[in-house]
């Protein structure tokens, strides 16, 4: 048996010419403006600012992982997965709610400083830190799990049309990071109200055609604290980094309760 052996003159893979290192992505310097609260020292949140070395295509969560590892350990903020689907980042970047995960630095003005805080409406608990309790407590409220009467044929799921499935597809989308109901100023000065994230999740299953327990959450909305508390300022479509169209979900909610169904 023969074993052919390659020419190393012929068959090798030519070497790449180095590219230009012209055309390599540069870093610059950007400012973050953090608002910092530490509960054991301070009274009220202050300002801190710092230098950080990025590129344009680092996001403002890299950003701050920057600051915590290389400048001050003591900063603190929550992530998780960093891909936009945990919902744990949310925060306030130049004023608006986003995920700092899915914000990504050229999208912003960097010739001035990039202003991070926590999100509003929640107690502050450290730095951009908030305490979300009240918010998974309204969450909560509204019932957000399916509830059938019936069981499904044994050994078969619960058949729903592909209409029927659209009817709520948009509301699946949450990821409760809470950047809509924060970004509510009904909530920010009414702590009682619902906020669109429980309404959203609370409408995902009062339009499922599986679920039997609609009216209990329409009862449930259609309270002082419900659905009749938005303002209808389009703050928590805006501030959804999934795209769901929270104020139309809202006006859903309304319209079923006004109907008395679906």
């Amino acid at each position: 048996m023969s074993t052919a052996v390659a020419d190393a003159s012929t068959d090798a893979p030519e070497k790449v010419q180095a590219s230009d290192s012209s055309d390599a992505i540069k870093s610059f310097i950007v400012t973050l403006i953090v608002r910092r609260f530490d509960p054991d020292v301070d009274t009220e949140p202050h300002w801190q600012d710092f230098d950080v070395e990025v590129y344009p295509t680092d996001r403002v969560l890299d950003a701050l992982h920057k600051i915590k590892w290389e400048q001050d350990g003591s900063l603190t903020f929550r992530r998780s997965c960093a891909h936009g689907v945990c919902g744990s980042d949310a925060m306030r970047i130049n004023g608006r709610n986003r995920l700092a995960c899915k914000t990504l630095i050229k999208d912003l003005d960097v010739q001035k400083p990039i202003y991070v805080e926590a999100i509003k409406g929640l107690p502050l608990e450290k730095d951009l830190v908030v305490d979300m309790e009240p918010f998974f407590a309204s969450y909560r409220e509204v019932q957000p799990f399916l509830q059938a009467n019936s069981a499904p044929p044994e050994g078969k799921e619960r058949i729903q049309s592909v209409a029927d499935r659209a009817r709520f597809d948009d509301t699946t989308k949450c990821i409760l990071c809470a950047a809509c109901t924060s970004s509510c100023p009904v909530f920010w000065t009414d702590g009682q109200y619902f906020g669109p994230a429980a309404i959203v999740n609370a409408h995902r299953f009062i339009f499922d055609s599986r679920d039997d327990a609609a009216q209990v959450r329409l009862d449930i909305l259609n309270d002082k604290e419900g659905v009749w508390r938005c303002r209808t300022t389009f703050n928590c479509t805006d501030a959804c980094p999934r795209g769901i169209q929270v104020t139309q979900a809202i006006a859903e909610v309304k319209q079923a309760i006004m109907r008395g169904k679906r």
